[in-house]
């Protein structure tokens, strides 16, 4: 019997195979407005962004100047094909990663920043070849990279708790 359990043991997936795969949850409850934090899943660089009401007002000016302002040819969950591609408003989930080289763009929160002029509306700018992403993660015309920034999956165990890696929390008792 003892030589049975490493046998079945070996079955399972290793600490490293869970590891990539795993969901990530994070508290969420002190990320206030502006601030962005960048947990890891599955070794990619996580966004996730505490965006003020005044930005997300702002989003639907920013259409005209977007390359793919509805997201019909980027990569997102369908919770997330709206104007905010959020679950909510106020809380942005990206994939930190630009779809142009796989640099890791910069935060430009602040609109109207000198770095990126007047106009600047806010958002993320990749330093290796200036490729321009709005407060929703939408690519900006006149950049090298070719799409949005990818959304991964994502959903709320609580009001506070974000799980990335999972679209939906299953009900508990629910296999």
């Amino acid at each position: 019997m003892l030589t049975a359990v490493p046998f079945v043991e070996s079955w399972q997936p290793s600490e490293r195979a869970r590891a990539l795969g795993a969901p990530v949850e994070l508290d969420i409850s002190k990320l206030e407005a502006g601030q962005m934090v960048t947990p890891t899943w599955r070794k990619q660089v996580i966004y996730i962004v505490r965006r003020p009401q005044t930005l997300v007002d702002q989003l639907a000016k920013n259409d005209g100047d977007l390359k793919d302002p509805k997201s019909q040819n980027s990569i997102q969950p369908t919770y997330a094909q709206n104007e905010m591609r959020a679950r909510r408003a106020d809380l942005l989930v990206l994939i930190g990663i630009c779809t142009h080289l796989g640099c890791l763009p910069k935060q430009f929160f602040d609109p109207g920043d000198p770095v990126l002029g007047a106009s600047w509306p806010g958002g993320f700018r990749c330093p290796c070849h200036g490729s321009r992403f709005d407060m929703a993660g939408r690519v900006f015309d006149g950049s090298p990279a070719p799409t949005n920034l990818s959304i991964p999956p994502y959903s709320f165990k609580d009001q506070n708790t974000l799980v990335i890696g999972l679209d939906s929390i299953p009900a508990k008792g629910a296999a």
